[in-house]
């Protein structure tokens, strides 16, 4: 085995994996990245730019080495809100600035901002900061895997 394996290729199979690689959701986005799977092994990406990874998609290698991918617990604003109408506006504003955004029912998350933690208690809701891993929405203009 070399010193770096390269995994290049994603799919969602059913396969079971060799390994885990649990990512930031920085580090998720991009296409060029060595990293160290959960289990010491040294890995590099080489994937489509623009691709973004997703929690439990499985990367693989030219040696049929198989990295299942799994979201870092991060720091992240929570909001809670049973109100329709403020959810949404809420939601509108922070979409507005290209905030990216894990919207659950009744629940949304992003990277803790004290400046948008600000802004979301103008709009009348509570912000709590909870650990956990972060999914946000792909967008309108990014696949949708």
């Amino acid at each position: 085995m070399t010193d770096l394996l390269n995994l290049t290729e994603v799919t969602t199979s059913e396969s079971v994996a060799d390994d885990v690689l649990t990512l930031s959701y920085e580090y998720r986005q991009k296409s060029r990245l060595q990293a160290k799977t959960d289990g010491g092994v040294k890995v590099g990406l080489f994937l489509p730019r623009g691709q973004r990874l997703h929690s439990g998609v499985i990367l693989t290698g030219a040696d049929h080495f198989k990295v299942l991918v799994k979201s870092a617990a991060e720091t992240v604003s929570v909001v809670r809100c049973d109100d329709a109408l403020k959810f949404a506006r809420t939601c509108y504003h922070l979409g507005n600035r290209h905030v990216a955004l894990e919207i659950l029912p009744n629940e949304l998350r992003y990277l803790s901002d004290h400046v948008l933690d600000h802004m979301v208690q103008g709009l009348g809701l509570a912000v709590t900061h909870e650990v956990l891993p972060f999914e946000p929405e792909a967008g309108a203009y990014h696949s949708h895997d």
